[in-house]
């Protein structure tokens, strides 16, 4: 048995999405478990690609496994490409469904984590959470992108973080995420 609940929840989801045939791999506060400093996550991100093509078919499978956490799931997930699940223990699970040509490319470079039981899940690299993270530019999100600097410093692809990252900011019309990630990657001797 994992001693994290949230695992618990993330092994349950990875067996749903395995079984199905689904390109996926976990974000956010699994993936800082493994690459950044390890902190309390309460919640399961994921992507799964479904190129706006299987986005309906996702979902209902999806929903036919697991507990929402709205009535109106579906629609909701539809409308705004995240579906709000419950895994069994009462874990939430933020699903994206991926369209865009970086989370492909993010679930294209993911790999195996081993946890401390044998069992092992999907995350993102060390390189596309700074990108997750920066992106959703909260004071949270800072730390851990902080945490993960300090954890695989030069190990890190910056020219294809700042890639990467470049035209999804460009989206948001976020001028400030570029150079705070760049003063943060000088101030750890990253670049």
């Amino acid at each position: 048995m994992s001693v994290n609940p949230v695992f618990e929840a993330a092994l349950e989801v990875q067996g749903a999405l395995v079984a199905d045939g689904a390109d996926y791999c976990f974000i956010g506060g699994i993936a800082v478990q493994r690459w950044g400093e390890p902190r309390l996550t309460r919640d399961a991100d994921l992507t799964i690609m479904s190129r706006f093509r299987e986005d309906e078919r996702r979902v209902d499978y999806l929903l036919q496994r697991f507990a929402t956490r709205r009535e109106d799931a579906r629609e909701f997930a539809l409308r705004n490409r995240v579906l709000l699940l419950v895994a069994a223990n009462g874990v939430p699970l933020d699903i994206g469904l991926g369209a865009l040509d970086f989370e492909e490319r993010c679930v294209q470079r993911s790999s195996l984590w081993r946890l401390t039981d044998g069992r092992e899940l999907r995350t993102c690299s060390a390189d596309d959470l700074i990108v997750h993270k920066a992106f959703a530019a909260r004071d949270r999100d800072w730390l851990d992108v902080e945490g993960i600097l300090i954890r695989q410093g030069t190990k890190l692809n910056v020219p294809r973080i700042l890639r990467e990252l470049r035209p999804l900011v460009e989206l948001k019309e976020d001028d400030s995420i570029l150079p705070r990630l760049e003063q943060l990657m000088r101030k750890r001797g990253v670049v």
